[in-house]
Protein backbone atom coordinates (compact mmCIF):
# COMPACT_ATOMS: atom_id res chain seq x y z
CA UNK A 1 0.00 0.00 0.00
CA UNK A 2 2.83 2.36 0.91
CA UNK A 3 4.61 1.54 -2.35
CA UNK A 4 1.46 2.35 -4.34
CA UNK A 5 1.02 5.65 -2.50
CA UNK A 6 4.64 6.55 -3.22
CA UNK A 7 4.20 5.71 -6.91
CA UNK A 8 1.03 7.82 -7.10
CA UNK A 9 2.74 10.75 -5.35
CA UNK A 10 5.68 10.62 -7.75
CA UNK A 11 3.24 10.51 -10.67
CA UNK A 12 1.47 13.63 -9.39
CA UNK A 13 4.77 15.47 -9.01
CA UNK A 14 5.78 14.45 -12.51
CA UNK A 15 2.43 15.62 -13.85
CA UNK A 16 2.79 18.98 -12.14
CA UNK A 17 6.12 19.51 -13.88
CA UNK A 18 4.80 18.52 -17.29
CA UNK A 19 1.45 20.20 -17.68
CA UNK A 20 2.79 23.74 -17.84
CA UNK A 21 5.23 22.96 -20.61
CA UNK A 22 3.16 20.98 -23.11
CA UNK A 23 0.59 21.96 -25.73
CA UNK A 24 -2.12 19.40 -25.04
CA UNK A 25 -3.14 19.19 -28.69
CA UNK A 26 0.45 18.42 -29.68
CA UNK A 27 0.66 15.84 -26.90
CA UNK A 28 -2.23 13.94 -28.52
CA UNK A 29 -0.98 14.76 -32.04
CA UNK A 30 -4.32 16.30 -33.10
CA UNK A 31 -5.54 19.61 -34.53
CA UNK A 32 -7.34 22.19 -32.41
CA UNK A 33 -10.44 21.45 -34.48
CA UNK A 34 -10.31 17.75 -33.54
CA UNK A 35 -13.64 16.08 -32.81
CA UNK A 36 -14.47 14.08 -29.69
CA UNK A 37 -13.94 10.93 -31.75
CA UNK A 38 -10.48 12.15 -32.82
CA UNK A 39 -9.54 12.83 -29.20
CA UNK A 40 -10.65 9.37 -28.06
CA UNK A 41 -8.82 7.69 -30.94
CA UNK A 42 -5.62 9.61 -30.18
CA UNK A 43 -5.78 8.73 -26.48
CA UNK A 44 -6.41 5.08 -27.25
CA UNK A 45 -3.45 4.88 -29.61
CA UNK A 46 -0.95 6.81 -27.50
CA UNK A 47 -1.91 5.42 -24.08
CA UNK A 48 -1.34 1.91 -25.39
CA UNK A 49 1.91 2.93 -27.02
CA UNK A 50 3.40 4.50 -23.87
CA UNK A 51 1.87 2.34 -21.11
CA UNK A 52 4.82 1.41 -18.84
CA UNK A 53 3.77 -2.25 -18.75
CA UNK A 54 4.29 -2.50 -22.51
CA UNK A 55 6.88 0.17 -23.25
CA UNK A 56 10.12 -0.25 -21.29
CA UNK A 57 11.68 2.99 -22.53
CA UNK A 58 12.70 5.30 -19.67
CA UNK A 59 10.58 8.16 -21.02
CA UNK A 60 7.44 6.03 -21.53
CA UNK A 61 5.89 6.74 -18.12
CA UNK A 62 6.40 10.48 -18.59
CA UNK A 63 4.70 10.31 -21.99
CA UNK A 64 1.89 8.17 -20.57
CA UNK A 65 1.17 10.76 -17.86
CA UNK A 66 1.22 13.60 -20.42
CA UNK A 67 -1.22 11.76 -22.68
CA UNK A 68 -3.58 11.02 -19.78
CA UNK A 69 -3.63 14.67 -18.69
CA UNK A 70 -4.22 15.90 -22.24
CA UNK A 71 -7.13 13.51 -22.64
CA UNK A 72 -8.57 14.44 -19.23
CA UNK A 73 -8.73 18.11 -20.27
CA UNK A 74 -9.65 17.88 -23.96
CA UNK A 75 -12.33 15.20 -23.54
CA UNK A 76 -14.23 17.47 -21.12
CA UNK A 77 -16.06 20.17 -23.18
CA UNK A 78 -15.96 22.74 -20.35
CA UNK A 79 -12.28 22.19 -19.54
CA UNK A 80 -11.40 22.22 -23.22
CA UNK A 81 -13.15 25.55 -23.74
CA UNK A 82 -11.30 27.12 -20.80
CA UNK A 83 -7.98 25.66 -21.99
CA UNK A 84 -8.52 26.95 -25.54
CA UNK A 85 -9.11 30.47 -24.23
CA UNK A 86 -6.75 30.73 -21.26
CA UNK A 87 -4.42 27.71 -21.26
CA UNK A 88 -3.33 25.77 -18.17
CA UNK A 89 -3.34 28.90 -16.00
CA UNK A 90 -6.99 29.41 -16.85
CA UNK A 91 -7.78 25.86 -15.73
CA UNK A 92 -5.98 26.42 -12.45
CA UNK A 93 -7.89 29.65 -11.84
CA UNK A 94 -11.19 27.94 -12.67
CA UNK A 95 -10.48 25.21 -10.11
CA UNK A 96 -9.44 27.65 -7.41
CA UNK A 97 -5.71 27.30 -7.99
CA UNK A 98 -5.74 23.56 -7.23
CA UNK A 99 -6.06 21.39 -10.30
CA UNK A 100 -7.33 17.90 -9.62
CA UNK A 101 -5.55 15.26 -11.72
CA UNK A 102 -7.05 11.83 -12.21
CA UNK A 103 -4.84 8.79 -11.73
CA UNK A 104 -3.62 8.04 -15.29
CA UNK A 105 -3.62 4.28 -14.63
CA UNK A 106 -7.21 4.34 -13.34
CA UNK A 107 -8.17 6.42 -16.38
CA UNK A 108 -6.58 3.84 -18.70
CA UNK A 109 -8.42 0.98 -16.99
CA UNK A 110 -11.72 2.85 -17.04
CA UNK A 111 -11.36 3.82 -20.71
CA UNK A 112 -10.62 0.34 -22.02
CA UNK A 113 -13.02 -1.37 -19.62
CA UNK A 114 -15.87 0.82 -20.82
CA UNK A 115 -14.81 0.31 -24.41
CA UNK A 116 -15.00 -3.46 -24.12
CA UNK A 117 -18.62 -3.16 -23.06
CA UNK A 118 -19.53 -0.83 -25.92
CA UNK A 119 -20.85 -1.82 -29.33
CA UNK A 120 -18.04 -0.12 -31.27
CA UNK A 121 -17.25 -2.03 -34.45
CA UNK A 122 -13.89 -3.74 -34.25
CA UNK A 123 -11.56 -4.18 -37.17
CA UNK A 124 -10.09 -7.52 -38.29
CA UNK A 125 -7.34 -9.27 -36.37
CA UNK A 126 -4.07 -9.77 -38.21
CA UNK A 127 -2.57 -13.22 -37.51
CA UNK A 128 1.07 -13.84 -38.45
CA UNK A 129 3.29 -16.89 -38.07
CA UNK A 130 6.90 -16.28 -37.03
CA UNK A 131 9.69 -18.83 -36.85
CA UNK A 132 12.40 -18.21 -34.27
CA UNK A 133 15.47 -20.12 -33.19
CA UNK A 134 14.80 -22.84 -30.63
CA UNK A 135 17.47 -21.19 -28.47
CA UNK A 136 15.28 -18.06 -28.31
CA UNK A 137 12.38 -20.14 -27.02
CA UNK A 138 14.69 -21.83 -24.51
CA UNK A 139 16.29 -18.67 -23.09
CA UNK A 140 13.66 -16.06 -23.96
CA UNK A 141 14.47 -13.24 -26.36
CA UNK A 142 13.43 -9.82 -27.67
CA UNK A 143 13.17 -9.83 -31.46
CA UNK A 144 12.49 -6.76 -33.62
CA UNK A 145 10.29 -7.19 -36.69
CA UNK A 146 8.50 -4.98 -39.20
CA UNK A 147 4.80 -4.94 -40.06
CA UNK A 148 3.18 -3.35 -43.10
CA UNK A 149 -0.25 -1.99 -42.24
CA UNK A 150 -2.61 0.90 -42.83
CA UNK A 151 -2.83 3.85 -40.47
CA UNK A 152 -5.10 6.88 -40.34
CA UNK A 153 -3.71 9.71 -42.46
CA UNK A 154 -1.67 11.91 -40.11
CA UNK A 155 -2.81 15.04 -41.98
CA UNK A 156 -6.59 14.62 -42.02
CA UNK A 157 -6.79 12.09 -39.13
CA UNK A 158 -9.02 9.84 -41.23
CA UNK A 159 -11.54 12.42 -42.42
CA UNK A 160 -10.32 12.38 -46.03
CA UNK A 161 -10.71 16.18 -46.25
CA UNK A 162 -8.06 18.84 -46.76
CA UNK A 163 -9.37 20.64 -43.65
CA UNK A 164 -12.38 20.59 -41.35
CA UNK A 165 -13.85 23.47 -43.39
CA UNK A 166 -14.04 21.14 -46.41
CA UNK A 167 -16.45 18.74 -44.66
CA UNK A 168 -20.11 19.64 -45.24
CA UNK A 169 -23.35 18.07 -44.13
CA UNK A 170 -25.03 16.25 -47.00
CA UNK A 171 -28.12 18.18 -48.09
CA UNK A 172 -29.62 15.11 -49.73
CA UNK A 173 -30.14 13.32 -46.41
CA UNK A 174 -29.56 16.16 -43.94
CA UNK A 175 -26.55 14.34 -42.54
CA UNK A 176 -28.49 11.16 -41.71
CA UNK A 177 -26.81 9.00 -44.33
CA UNK A 178 -30.18 7.51 -45.33
CA UNK A 179 -33.27 8.62 -47.23
CA UNK A 180 -36.90 7.62 -46.88
CA UNK A 181 -38.31 6.46 -50.22
CA UNK A 182 -42.10 6.40 -50.70
CA UNK A 183 -43.50 4.03 -53.31
CA UNK A 184 -47.05 3.38 -54.50
CA UNK A 185 -48.03 -0.29 -54.29
CA UNK A 186 -51.67 -0.02 -55.29
CA UNK A 187 -53.83 2.99 -55.98
CA UNK A 188 -54.16 4.72 -52.65
CA UNK A 189 -51.62 2.41 -50.93
CA UNK A 190 -47.99 3.41 -50.38
CA UNK A 191 -44.95 1.87 -48.71
CA UNK A 192 -41.93 3.56 -47.19
CA UNK A 193 -38.42 2.15 -47.13
CA UNK A 194 -35.11 3.44 -45.88
CA UNK A 195 -32.20 3.42 -48.33
CA UNK A 196 -28.61 4.59 -48.16
CA UNK A 197 -28.09 8.12 -49.49
CA UNK A 198 -26.44 7.91 -52.91
CA UNK A 199 -25.11 11.48 -52.71
CA UNK A 200 -22.85 10.87 -49.72
CA UNK A 201 -22.66 7.03 -49.92
CA UNK A 202 -24.40 6.80 -46.57
CA UNK A 203 -21.82 8.84 -44.66
CA UNK A 204 -23.93 11.93 -44.05
CA UNK A 205 -21.00 14.17 -45.03
CA UNK A 206 -19.74 15.57 -48.32
CA UNK A 207 -16.05 16.35 -48.78
CA UNK A 208 -15.53 19.39 -50.99
CA UNK A 209 -11.73 19.17 -51.16
CA UNK A 210 -9.79 15.95 -50.65
CA UNK A 211 -6.80 15.62 -48.36
CA UNK A 212 -3.64 16.11 -50.49
CA UNK A 213 -1.68 13.57 -48.41
CA UNK A 214 -3.97 10.55 -48.80
CA UNK A 215 -5.99 11.79 -51.80
CA UNK A 216 -9.16 11.25 -49.80
CA UNK A 217 -8.38 7.61 -48.98
CA UNK A 218 -8.29 8.47 -45.23
CA UNK A 219 -5.54 5.91 -44.60
CA UNK A 220 -1.89 5.53 -45.59
CA UNK A 221 0.39 2.53 -46.07
CA UNK A 222 2.88 2.39 -43.22
CA UNK A 223 5.68 0.10 -42.05
CA UNK A 224 6.11 -0.06 -38.29
CA UNK A 225 8.72 -1.70 -36.10
CA UNK A 226 7.64 -3.88 -33.16
CA UNK A 227 9.53 -5.84 -30.54
CA UNK A 228 8.45 -9.43 -29.92
CA UNK A 229 9.18 -10.55 -26.36
CA UNK A 230 9.42 -14.35 -26.47
CA UNK A 231 9.11 -15.71 -22.91
CA UNK A 232 11.50 -18.34 -21.58
CA UNK A 233 10.12 -21.80 -22.32
CA UNK A 234 7.44 -20.52 -24.71
CA UNK A 235 5.45 -23.48 -26.10
CA UNK A 236 5.09 -24.14 -29.81
CA UNK A 237 2.34 -21.98 -31.41
CA UNK A 238 2.55 -19.58 -28.47
CA UNK A 239 0.59 -16.42 -29.30
CA UNK A 240 1.72 -12.88 -28.45
CA UNK A 241 -0.89 -10.14 -28.88
CA UNK A 242 -0.30 -6.51 -29.82
CA UNK A 243 -3.64 -4.96 -28.87
CA UNK A 244 -5.17 -2.42 -31.24
CA UNK A 245 -2.19 -2.46 -33.62
CA UNK A 246 -3.80 -3.92 -36.76
CA UNK A 247 -5.05 -1.89 -39.74
CA UNK A 248 -6.61 1.43 -38.76
CA UNK A 249 -9.75 2.91 -40.31
CA UNK A 250 -12.15 5.73 -39.45
CA UNK A 251 -14.92 3.10 -39.66
CA UNK A 252 -13.69 0.83 -36.86
CA UNK A 253 -11.51 0.42 -33.80
CA UNK A 254 -8.26 -1.21 -34.86
CA UNK A 255 -8.08 -4.94 -34.24
CA UNK A 256 -5.10 -6.82 -32.80
CA UNK A 257 -1.90 -8.13 -34.32
CA UNK A 258 -1.38 -11.72 -33.15
CA UNK A 259 2.05 -13.31 -33.61
CA UNK A 260 2.10 -17.12 -33.44
CA UNK A 261 5.61 -18.30 -32.57
CA UNK A 262 7.14 -21.58 -33.70
CA UNK A 263 10.70 -22.91 -33.62
CA UNK A 264 12.71 -23.26 -36.84
CA UNK A 265 13.41 -26.79 -38.01
CA UNK A 266 17.16 -27.20 -37.57
CA UNK A 267 18.41 -30.32 -39.35
CA UNK A 268 21.00 -32.00 -37.18
CA UNK A 269 20.27 -29.75 -34.21
CA UNK A 270 18.10 -29.99 -31.13
CA UNK A 271 14.50 -31.09 -31.60
CA UNK A 272 11.67 -30.36 -29.24
CA UNK A 273 8.54 -32.16 -28.10
CA UNK A 274 6.66 -30.18 -25.45
CA UNK A 275 9.13 -29.79 -22.54
CA UNK A 276 11.50 -32.48 -23.81
CA UNK A 277 14.61 -31.88 -25.93
CA UNK A 278 16.06 -34.48 -28.30
CA UNK A 279 19.59 -34.78 -29.66
CA UNK A 280 21.28 -37.34 -31.92
CA UNK A 281 24.93 -38.04 -31.16
CA UNK A 282 27.15 -40.06 -33.51
CA UNK A 283 29.88 -42.24 -31.99
CA UNK A 284 32.45 -44.66 -33.42
CA UNK A 285 32.57 -48.43 -32.91
CA UNK A 286 35.42 -48.22 -30.43
CA UNK A 287 33.51 -45.60 -28.40
CA UNK A 288 30.41 -47.79 -28.48
CA UNK A 289 32.42 -50.73 -27.14
CA UNK A 290 34.88 -49.07 -24.79
CA UNK A 291 32.96 -46.03 -23.57
CA UNK A 292 33.62 -42.32 -24.05
CA UNK A 293 33.41 -38.84 -22.60
CA UNK A 294 32.21 -35.97 -24.81
CA UNK A 295 31.01 -32.37 -24.47
CA UNK A 296 27.70 -31.10 -25.86
CA UNK A 297 26.95 -27.38 -26.18
CA UNK A 298 23.42 -26.68 -24.92
CA UNK A 299 21.00 -24.08 -26.33
CA UNK A 300 22.06 -21.51 -23.74
CA UNK A 301 25.79 -22.03 -24.40
CA UNK A 302 26.45 -24.27 -21.40
CA UNK A 303 28.63 -27.34 -21.82
CA UNK A 304 27.05 -30.67 -20.87
CA UNK A 305 29.17 -33.79 -20.45
CA UNK A 306 28.04 -36.94 -22.26
CA UNK A 307 29.62 -39.95 -20.56
CA UNK A 308 29.36 -43.72 -21.11
CA UNK A 309 31.60 -46.33 -19.44
CA UNK A 310 29.79 -49.41 -20.75
CA UNK A 311 28.77 -50.74 -24.16
CA UNK A 312 26.44 -48.41 -26.05
CA UNK A 313 24.02 -50.14 -28.40
CA UNK A 314 22.99 -48.40 -31.66
CA UNK A 315 19.81 -46.43 -31.00
CA UNK A 316 20.35 -46.35 -27.24
CA UNK A 317 18.71 -43.29 -25.64
CA UNK A 318 20.32 -41.65 -22.62
CA UNK A 319 18.11 -39.43 -20.43
CA UNK A 320 19.59 -36.32 -18.82
CA UNK A 321 17.16 -35.15 -16.16
CA UNK A 322 16.29 -31.45 -15.99
CA UNK A 323 18.20 -30.53 -19.16
CA UNK A 324 15.15 -30.07 -21.39
CA UNK A 325 13.02 -26.98 -22.07
CA UNK A 326 11.97 -24.68 -19.23
CA UNK A 327 8.38 -25.47 -18.21
CA UNK A 328 6.41 -22.25 -18.55
CA UNK A 329 4.72 -21.20 -15.33
CA UNK A 330 6.90 -23.54 -13.28
CA UNK A 331 10.46 -23.45 -11.98
CA UNK A 332 11.58 -26.76 -13.44
CA UNK A 333 12.77 -28.08 -16.80
CA UNK A 334 11.92 -31.10 -18.88
CA UNK A 335 14.48 -33.76 -19.81
CA UNK A 336 17.08 -34.06 -22.57
CA UNK A 337 17.10 -37.33 -24.53
CA UNK A 338 20.33 -38.23 -26.35
CA UNK A 339 20.04 -40.97 -28.98
CA UNK A 340 23.34 -42.61 -30.00
CA UNK A 341 24.08 -43.54 -33.59
CA UNK A 342 27.02 -45.93 -34.03
CA UNK A 343 28.98 -45.47 -37.28
CA UNK A 344 30.74 -48.52 -38.68
CA UNK A 345 34.00 -48.10 -40.63
CA UNK A 346 33.80 -48.46 -44.43
CA UNK A 347 36.69 -50.93 -44.46
CA UNK A 348 39.15 -52.68 -42.13
CA UNK A 349 42.87 -53.21 -42.58
CA UNK A 350 44.13 -56.83 -42.47
CA UNK A 351 45.91 -56.11 -39.20
CA UNK A 352 42.75 -54.74 -37.59
CA UNK A 353 40.72 -57.67 -38.87
CA UNK A 354 43.21 -60.05 -37.28
CA UNK A 355 43.08 -58.27 -33.95
CA UNK A 356 39.28 -58.20 -33.93
CA UNK A 357 39.13 -61.88 -34.85
CA UNK A 358 41.51 -62.74 -32.02
CA UNK A 359 39.52 -60.59 -29.60
CA UNK A 360 36.10 -61.95 -30.48
CA UNK A 361 37.04 -65.52 -31.40
CA UNK A 362 39.38 -65.72 -28.45
CA UNK A 363 36.51 -64.89 -26.13
CA UNK A 364 34.38 -67.52 -27.87
CA UNK A 365 37.13 -70.13 -27.64
CA UNK A 366 37.74 -69.33 -23.99
CA UNK A 367 34.03 -69.61 -23.30
CA UNK A 368 33.95 -73.00 -25.06
CA UNK A 369 36.84 -74.30 -22.95
CA UNK A 370 35.13 -73.17 -19.76
CA UNK A 371 31.99 -75.04 -20.77
CA UNK A 372 34.03 -78.22 -21.32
Amino acid sequence: MAAFALLWLSTLLLLALLVNAADLYKVLDIDRSASEKDIRAAYKRLSRKYHPDKNKDESAEEKFVEVAHAYEVLSDPQKRQIYDRHGEEGLKAHEGGHQHHANPFDMFQSFFGAQQGSQTRRGPTSLMEMEVNLADMYKGASIDFMVKKRILCDHCRGSGAASSADIHTCTGCNGQGVKIVRQQIFPGMFSQSQVSCNECQGRGKIIKKQCPHCQGAKVLDHTQRYTLDVPEGAPEAHEIVFEGEADESPDWEAGDIVIRVRSKKDKGGFRRKESGLYWKETISVDEALLGFERNLTHLDGRTIELKRHSVTQPGYVQTLKGEGMPIQGESGHGDLYVEYNVVLPRSLSPQLKQKLAEAFHGDTAAKGKDEL
